[in-house]
């Protein structure tokens, strides 16, 4: 399967722009019910693995084009939860799996695996049904040139939730957006996410992506499980509501970190005589790094890996991020290597050391994009701001688009009184939820 995923990251970038996210979903909806029915029509030990990388190629496909789909259709103030349910559904299949696994171990005929995979086709199928009710993405149809259909995308998307004026700026920010980017450029080209500013982008969604662990597979017991989906919950309502993305990852890579040391002390301090003390030992820090995990790290790295890159290139950069620095905690090269020297839980050590280099890491590295547009993101990275400037910074895409409506509704005689109105009031709201400046400084 992770062969399958990094065949599929050959293609995702060059697929992703010439044909869409939603049609992305689609081909890997196909995939995966194919692979499905490969393994379980087939005796074949090499067909099985066919079906095993067609399944794999299927995964990646879905989990870059989801991500992204969810992230550019996303109000800015919603997009940290919308794209952070991921993590969650991630949870929720793991939760069904281990549970059908169990009851299904100790049965010894063509059931223990038949069912299991036959479970598989509930999903894919549900997906496939619902594609046939959602619109394309209508930031991929602005940079396809298809405007009308891309405006007709987002108003489809926002239905009766905002007013028009509000839709009509939103789309303008986005016009705006796509202009000022491709000012200077000639095209787009894969080998863009390591030239200039984008190299600073791809490098922060690289290190989350790589943390986040995609093909991450179900190591905890059921109990773990249902700790983990709890933690989804509560880490989407604390990011949302209370915490800016930087806070949170940090303050729970550093949890994570310490219960990883936990574990790493409980495998030097193991003995015959305390096997049963340091095992409950073991069961609390596993706890405790499943809660902050799922909390934070598991659930706002996909939401940062989809925002902090560019407008353009978010397909490349996601889907070489996942495959090529996102399997590697659960590769089995890096496992054999564990096993190989020995360690047994004493790796704990070495997760402890990678949480807190990571935390340090995204100290220094990581901006603050809460409530922010992804275009508003562009320009702030394309202006090269420090980190710290990120959250009080007065970006200017907003403006621009409003003098572009402005101008073209004079040009019929509309009224901008109440536009600028509503510009003002939403842009001075988002400010003082992210930082201090006065309402006053903005109006």
């Amino acid at each position: 399967m992770t062969l399958g995923a990094l065949l599929s990251s050959l293609l995702a970038g060059t697929f992703g722009r010439y044909f869409g996210r939603r049609t992305g979903i689609w081909v890997g909806v196909l995939l995966n019910l194919t692979g499905i029915t490969i393994q379980i029509s087939t005796r074949s030990k090499g067909v099985l693995y066919l079906g095993r990388l067609v399944l794999g190629a299927s995964n990646g496909f879905l989990t870059t084009f989801s991500n992204i789909y969810t992230s550019e259709i996303a109000p800015a103030h919603l997009r940290g939860v919308m794209v952070g349910f991921f993590a969650f559904w991630v949870n929720v299949g793991s939760i069904v799996g281990a549970v059908v696994n169990y009851y299904f171990s100790t049965v010894l005929d063509k059931r223990c695996f038949l069912v299991p995979l036959g479970l598989l086709y509930i999903v894919p199928t549900i997906l496939g049904m619902g594609l046939f009710f959602v619109p394309e993405s209508p930031r991929w149809l602005l940079y396809r040139g298809r405007r009308d259909e891309g405006r007709s995308s987002l108003v489809r998307l926002r239905g009766d939730s905002v007013e028009e004026k509000f839709v009509d700026i939103e789309w303008a920010e986005m016009v705006r957006g796509m202009e000022e980017e491709k000012k200077d450029r000639n095209g787009v080209r894969w080998i863009d996410i390591f030239r200039g500013a984008n190299l600073r982008r791809t490098i922060i969604c690289y290190a989350f992506l790589q943390i986040a662990g995609v093909d991450k597979p179900f190591q905890y017991t059921i109990m773990f499980v249902y700790i983990v989906a709890l933690a989804s919950l509560i880490g989407m309502y604390i990011v949302r509501e209370h915490l800016g993305r930087r806070s949170a990852i940090i303050t729970t890579i550093i949890a994570c970190g310490l219960a990883m040391m936990i574990i790493g002390i409980a495998g030097q301090v193991q003995t015959p005589d305390n096997k049963r003390a340091v095992g409950k030992a073991l069961i609390a820090s596993s706890a405790m790094f499943s809660f902050f995990y799922n909390a934070g790290v598991g659930m706002i790295s996909y939401p940062i890996g989809t925002e902090v890159v560019s407008s353009g290139l978010r397909a490349w950069t996601m889907k070489t991020g996942i495959n090529s620095i996102g399997y590697v905690p659960s590769s089995p090269l890096w496992k054999s290597v564990i096993l190989t020297l020995s360690m047994g839980v004493k790796y704990g050590w070495i997760w402890m050391a990678s949480n807190f280099l990571a935390a340090i890491f995204f100290y220094y590295f990581l901006p603050e994009t809460k409530n922010r547009s992804l275009e508003e993101i562009d320009e702030m990275f394309e202006n090269r701001l420090g980190v710290k400037d990120f959250k009080l910074y007065h970006t200017k895409i907003a403006e621009k688009a409003l003098e572009d409506i402005r101008g073209s509704q004079a040009d019929n005689g509309g009224t901008w009184t109440e536009i600028e109105k509503g510009v003002v009031i939403q842009h001075v709201e988002k400010v003082e939820k992210g930082g201090d400046r006065k309402r006053e400084d903005m109006v």
